[in-house]
């Protein structure tokens, strides 16, 4: 395993190091190419520089590098008498062009090159060859251009795999971790209910009990101290019952052990899913106020299902927007985002607390509304109103 870990960096290190990767190479195809050219005179030698030099550039400024490689190739013909070992970089350069840089660059360096395919035989071929020979240099050198080109668009799209690639196991882990949080939340609000009952239940069981044994204590007293062993009973069964819950409840890391979320914890739950790579901005305006607990947690799921939806559905490059407006009479919250899935997002009435239809009950549930839908422009929308004072 220790052998992997070295290997692996190693072949790691030049692709986390281009710009020392390529200065290197540039230096050495410079002084090279220039050592070649001293015996054609000066000006042989500062084309080779200028031609090789950019190369330093080629994957980190793929433009200015290809421009400065056609400024010498284009004064090659000019200043030197003889063609150059250099001209080397102008297939580096247009290699690096097509797979790197922008697409306009890359058809400008493809039609420079079949310039210069043109130029350099009639230039140095011409003078001392018949015609043929000119027109057999020329259609050499726009083949050896052209495949460079080719196999440089070819890196290129071996790179946008890579990259989708990449990008799809990110989403398909930011969903995988989703949908486990998601059913830990809904298996922690199953067991929450059933701990409503216990106590509910039990406390019902022993408040009944208390009151009986009170009437009964002073004509039966026999029947009174059942009723106290009825109620002990009752208690160590309920006791039993919420450490067993609460047990599982503790299980798990985080924060998991803390209380029911409510609308100021908006803020950390923003921070978390921004962190997960989604781009999103929050807005708070008025001034927060307390709110009932169970407001206060309908607003954080809806806001949650809400940001949920745009991790699954609304594509990579999707910006969110959250807003929470404490206005007088209610919390308003909205949820918007440019993304593609308007039209995946279809409410499920099976769906039960999640989805569309769970954030309406919930509003519903506390005389607000909530409404959810694709929003002009493209992407979608939701919004929810929650009365500070309970319904009537």
């Amino acid at each position: 395993m220790p052998q992997e870990n070295v290997f692996d960096r190693i072949v790691a290190w030049p692709r986390d190091h281009v710009l020392l990767v390529d200065a290197l190479g540039a230096l050495a195809l410079t002084f090279v190419c220039t050592a070649t050219a001293t015996a054609t005179g000066g000006a042989a030698v500062l084309v080779s520089a200028v031609m090789c030099l950019p190369l330093a550039l080629r994957r980190v400024r793929p433009e200015l590098s290809g421009g400065l490689v056609a400024v010498g190739g284009l004064a090659q013909p000019v200043l030197a008498a003889d063609p150059q070992v250099a001209n080397v970089a102008v297939l580096i350069a247009l290699y690096s062009l097509a797979a790197y840089a922008a697409p306009w660059a890359s058809r400008g360096g493809l039609l420079l090159g079949l310039f210069g395919a043109l130029v350099a035989p009639v230039r140095y071929v011409l003078p001392s060859a018949d015609l043929v020979n000119t027109v057999a240099a020329a259609m050499f050198i726009a083949v050896l251009v052209v495949a460079t080109w080719l196999t440089g668009r070819l890196r290129r799209a071996s790179r946008q795999n890579e990259l989708a690639l990449l990008e799809r196991a990110r989403l398909l882990e930011v969903e995988r971790e989703n949908e486990s949080r998601l059913a830990a939340t809904a298996e922690r609000q199953r067991i929450a209910r059933e701990m409503h009952d216990v106590v509910a239940h039990s406390l019902s069981v022993i408040i009944a009990q208390a009151d009986g044994g009170r009437y009964a204590a002073a004509a039966n007293p026999a029947a009174a101290a059942e009723v106290l062993g009825t109620i002990s009973a009752t208690g160590r069964q309920a006791l039993a019952d919420m450490r067993n819950l609460l047990g599982v409840l503790r299980q798990g890391p985080g924060d998991e052990r803390a209380p029911q979320p409510d609308a100021a914890q908006v803020v950390d739950l923003v921070a978390q899913v921004r962190a997960s790579g989604l781009d999103v901005a929050l807005e708070v305006l008025g001034e927060p106020r307390p709110v009932p607990p169970a407001v206060g947690l309908t607003a954080y799921r809806i806001v949650q299902e809400s940001l949920t939806n745009v991790l699954k559905h609304a594509g990579p490059a999707a910006r969110t927007r959250v807003q929470v407006r404490w206005d007088p009479d209610a919390l308003r919250l909205g949820v918007d985002d440019d993304g593609r899935g308007a039209a995946a997002l279809v409410p499920d009435p099976g769906a039960g607390g999640q989805g569309l239809l769970g954030m309406a009950e919930r509003a519903r549930l506390h005389g607000g509304s909530a409404t959810a839908g694709p929003r002009a422009g493209g992407g979608f929308r939701v919004r929810a109103t929650l009365p500070y004072a309970p319904p009537s």
